[in-house]
């Protein structure tokens, strides 16, 4: 897909979703051809001419400045993650090859791995921002058993749709799955030509028809905090909260880390869980998020 399509669709689904009487317009009855505003109200509300606005949903954002893009944030109600996905496609559409962003990183350095290592009673992940697991501690590996036994490097996304056991693991499986490709449509808009990305939007678009009908709702949002409810093949149901903390010296890299609430039984199960992987030491070592077995 084009980034001119990625433009169009964008905007009209967002145009689509507003009634208006939410815009603060009479709604003329009942008899309307359209779902959501009309071309001619979005122009109106952002202040531009239809001409110009019909141009933008078309697809050319080329030359459009900051203020009429915030104009049409505005216009069409774009929460912060929306109005940033479509400040992204506006340079996309006029980004040089040259200037054109690098694959997303693909391993850690030592001292955030160290940094991980030291945070012993909590799960802690790093990933890049196509989902790629790329290091853990110990604790991490254990919660997430059965995705870092799912490639080299392990992936939410390729996990969550093609793996089976993510239904069962992540008990709000359908927001989950919401989340991640959520996330990716924000990645992909940021980074258009990251060939990795384009590949596993790919592989999972003819994998997963879960997949691909949500990836055309052009939905994003940011993912930097909040609930993971999940059943672990261990220690059973957990009720965790996460923090999402991005590595400035490493554009592209977070760190996940999941707590429980102090008292709950989901906090009992994280100390089980933690006894449990110091038992496995002998029999599999983390290694930069992979259980990798230890030679005899």
């Amino acid at each position: 897909m084009t980034n001119s399509d990625d433009v169009r669709k964008f905007l009209t689904s967002r145009r689509a979703r507003i009634t208006p009487e939410e815009a603060g317009l009479p709604a003329y009855g009942g008899n309307r051809r359209v779902a959501g505003l009309r071309r001619e109200e979005v122009a109106m509300l952002a202040g531009l001419s239809i001409d110009y606005y019909i141009r933008l949903e078309r697809g050319n954002l080329s030359g459009a400045s900051d203020s009429v893009l915030e104009a049409l944030g505005r216009a069409l109600q774009l929460d912060d993650a929306e109005t940033a996905h479509l400040f992204d496609l506006a340079r996309a559409a006029t980004a040089a090859p040259r200037v054109r962003r690098k694959r997303s990183p693909l391993s850690v350095r030592p001292s955030v791995q160290r940094v991980i290592d030291a945070i012993t009673a909590a799960p802690a992940w790093v990933r890049n921002d196509r989902g790629d697991v790329l290091a853990s501690n110990e604790l991490g590996a254990a919660l997430y058993l059965d995705m870092m036994a799912d490639g080299a490097p392990p992936n939410s996304a390729r996990f969550t749709f093609l793996n089976p056991k993510a239904r069962v693991f992540f008990r709000d499986w359908e927001r989950t799955a919401d989340d991640i490709v959520a996330v990716l449509r924000s990645t992909a808009g940021k980074n258009p030509y990251d060939k990795d990305l384009t590949d596993l939007i790919g592989e999972l678009s003819t994998r997963s028809e879960e997949f691909l009908s949500r990836w055309a709702r052009h939905d994003v949002k940011y993912h930097r905090t909040g609930r993971k409810r999940l059943h672990h093949p261990v220690v059973g149901d957990l009720d965790l909260s996460f923090e999402a903390l991005e590595l400035p010296a490493d554009p592209g890299l977070r760190i996940n880390v999941y707590t429980a609430d102090p008292g709950t039984s989901s906090e009992d199960a994280l100390k089980v869980l933690a006894s449990w992987a110091a038992t496995q030491r002998g029999v599999e070592v983390p290694v930069s998020g992979l259980p990798v077995q230890e030679p005899s």
